[in-house]
C-alpha cells in the first residue's frame, strides 16, 4: 500500500488538485491523509530551495512550523506530522533524492509502506493561466522570478528522473 506520495512538478501544473485526489484515495476508514504543502515551507517568494531543502528536515521533526504569507514569517504555530497516517507531499521542490531519502526514512514507521514520486509536465501557458486564477494579483508579480528558481532547481535535481527510483 502507498503511504507517502512526492509530487512535484512547475507552478500551475495540477500539483494541489492532483495532491488533494490522492489524499482522499489514500484515506482508509477514519484515518485520513494528511498533505504537507511546500507553500507551508517556502519563506517567501525567493524560497524555493530554501522550502525544498524543508521538507527533510519535517519529516525527520515530525512537523513544522508554516509561513505566514501575510505576515512574511514562520508562525509560532507547530504542524505535526501524524506518522500513523499516510503522507501526500506537493509543491515545486517537493521530489529531490534527500527528500526521497527522507520519505523512505518516515515511511518504516507506518509499516508496510512504499513510497510515489509523481512528476507533472503541463503546458506553460495553461500553468500560467491556472496559477494566476488560483493566486490571482498577489502571485502575478512574482511568476518570473519563480519561475527563474524553478529552472535553476530544477536543472540541479532532475526530479523527472527520480520517478523511476521511488
Amino acid at each position: 500500500m502507498t503511504r507517502v506520495v512526492l509530487i512535484d512538478g512547475r507552478s500551475g501544473s495540477g500539483k494541489t488538485t492532483l495532491a488533494e485526489q490522492i489524499a482522499a484515495e489514500l484515506t482508509v476508514d477514519d484515518s485520513a491523509a494528511q498533505t504537507l504543502h511546500l507553500d507551508l515551507l517556502y519563506p517567501g517568494w525567493d524560497g524555493l530551495a530554501l522550502g525544498s531543502l524543508a521538507v527533510a528536515t519535517a519529516l525527520r521533526e515530525g512537523g513544522y512550523h508554516p509561513y505566514d504569507w501575510h505576515e512574511g514569517r514562520f508562525a509560532e504555530s507547530w504542524i505535526a506530522l501524524d506518522p500513523e497516517r499516510p503522507l501526500v507531499i506537493e509543491g515545486c521542490g517537493a521530489l529531490t533524492e534527500a527528500n526521497l531519502a527522507a520519505a523512505r526514512s518516515w515511511a518504516p514507521k507506518l509499516g508496510a509502506a512504499e513510497v510515489r514520486a509523481i512528476w507533472l509536465e503541463c503546458d506553460e501557458t495553461l500553468r500560467r493561466e491556472r496559477a494566476l486564477a488560483r493566486d490571482g494579483e498577489m502571485f502575478a508579480p512574482h511568476w518570473d522570478e519563480w519561475a527563474a528558481q524553478e529552472a535553476v532547481h530544477y536543472a540541479r535535481h532532475e526530479p523527472w528522473l527520480l520517478v523511476r527510483d521511488a
